[in-house]
């Protein structure tokens, strides 16, 4: 498994793209301290739409949770945000390592079964009964 981090600077916008090509999993990561942070997640995600494959896995991670008296981004809205998009979500420290397993323990399950569902659909024979004949095919 590879992990690219670009920390969502600017600057590695336009290489980007070439990496959610072939990318099965996309952690989307906030800080709950910065609403701009959290604002910018559409962006984002248009970016993911635009780029990735239809397939690939993601979840939401709201990052710096160590740091509760300085929240600006409610835990709600960030488990709303990843309803609406059908993505897992979790509140994460980098600090003191808060649900940072968990979170990628989380996104390498699906990926693997993804993987696993693939697999078995690729090796799926496919059998259609005509009325006259049997036809045998071994896509999908």
């Amino acid at each position: 498994m590879q992990i690219w981090d670009t920390a969502g600077q600017e600057r590695f916008k336009n290489i980007i793209s070439s990496y959610y090509r072939g990318a099965e999993g996309i952690i989307l990561v906030y800080d709950i301290t910065d609403l701009d942070s959290f604002n910018n997640l559409n962006s984002w995600l248009m970016e993911i739409e635009k780029n990735a494959s239809k397939n690939a896995y993601k979840i939401l991670i709201g990052n710096k949770s160590d740091l509760e008296n300085e929240r600006k981004v409610k835990f709600s809205q960030g488990k709303e945000f990843a309803k609406q998009y059908g993505m897992k979500f979790f509140e994460t420290s980098a600090k003191n390592t808060t649900n940072v397993i968990e979170a990628f323990t989380a996104i390498t399950k699906e990926i693997i079964k993804n993987k696993k569902n693939k697999s078995i659909n690729k090796n799926k024979k496919v059998f259609i009964v005509d009325s006259k004949k049997i036809i045998k095919s071994s896509c999908c």
